[in-house]
Parts: structure tokens; C-alpha cells; sequence
């Protein structure tokens, strides 16, 4: 959106340059003169526009660097109750977490699944282990490779929270990121 702004703002202020360097003097000077200084007025706003264009590239690649970099720090996705599948709002983040996989082949990591202590014990670890075999799946179908990737069910077993309230439960449901 910036980008599109500023190539906008470029494009009018080499317009605006043009028509400047164009427009006629009450002197009358030589052709050539003239013609010598339109251009370098152009060549200027050129060099311009392509410096400005060159530093929003790069205030974009920066700040595009900076969210992937703060995606790659979530490595905790939180899951309702009695579900397995993993919440729409987390799937950019988990695109980011998959490309990286898939663009550092040795990276490893392990996806630890759990759930909260509603649910016998063997419903739980059967529960976690969806969870994370889902991440996994996600994982390998943008790009990751399935040898990268460890997948292990806690059940209720590690909790995050020992509490036994409804934001409790909430903390205990998810799954764990870990890059060995």
C-alpha cells in the first residue's frame, strides 16, 4: 500500500518535473542550452524517483523481515475445546513457520501436542496427537519436508497452567513448537 503511494507521489513529481523543465522562458536561449538543461533536470528526477523507489524496496524488505522474524517467535498455538484442528487467525503465522522449514532443509523440530485435563488420559494423548499431526500436515503441504519434523502427544500430562478454570484449560490446549 505504501509502495503503491510512493510510486503514485514519483510518478507526479517526474510529470511535474517535465512539465517544468518544458515550459517556456520570457528569455530566448539557445536551443541547445535549453535542450541540454531539460534533460539533466529529467536525469535528475530520474535518478530521484529510482533512489526513492530503491529505499521504500527496502524499508519494505526490512519491515516484511521483521514480521517474519516475530512469526517464527510464536511457536505456541492454542486450540478450543475438543478440537483438533488449528484456528484460521494462526495460519499466516504457521505459513511463515512451514517456509522456513522448507527453506532450511536441516532445520529440525519437534510438534508437542496437549490438551487439558477435561477427558481420560487416553483421550487426551489421542487429542494431542491430532493437534500436532495437523500442524504437520499443514507444515508439509506448503513446503516443509516430513523428515524435518517430530510429532509426540503430552496429553493432559505437561500442563501450562495447574489451575482448573476455563482460562486454564485454555493455556493447556495447544501445541508446542521446539527446534532441536
Amino acid at each position: 500500500m505504501k509502495i503503491n503511494r510512493l510510486f503514485k507521489m514519483i510518478m507526479l513529481l517526474l510529470i511535474f518535473s517535465t512539465a517544468a523543465a518544458c515550459s517556456s522562458t520570457s528569455e530566448e536561449e539557445p536551443a541547445s542550452e535549453v535542450t541540454q538543461g531539460s534533460e539533466s533536470g529529467i536525469d535528475a528526477t530520474t535518478r530521484r524517483a529510482q533512489e526513492l523507489e530503491e529505499e521504500a524496496r527496502a524499508r519494505a524488505a526490512a519491515a516484511e523481515e521483521r514480521m517474519r522474524r516475530s512469526a517464527l517467535a510464536n511457536r505456541v498455538f492454542y486450540f478450543d475445546f475438543d478440537v483438533s484442528d488449528f484456528r484460521q487467525a494462526d495460519r499466516d503465522i504457521l505459513n511463515f513457520h512451514a517456509q522456513d522449514l522448507a527453506a532450511n532443509p536441516s532445520k529440525r523440530v519437534r510438534l508437542e501436542g496437549h490438551a487439558d485435563e477435561r477427558g481420560t488420559r487416553e483421550y487426551n494423548l489421542a487429542l494431542g496427537e491430532r493437534r500436532s499431526n495437523n500442524i504437520l500436515n499443514y507444515f508439509v503441504v506448503n513446503g516443509a519436508r516430513r523428515n524435518q519434523i517430530e510429532t509426540v502427544s503430552y496429553g493432559e500430562e505437561r500442563p501450562a497452567d495447574r489451575a482448573t478454570s476455563e482460562t486454564a484449560y485454555q493455556r493447556n490446549r495447544r501445541v508446542e513448537i521446539v527446534v532441536q
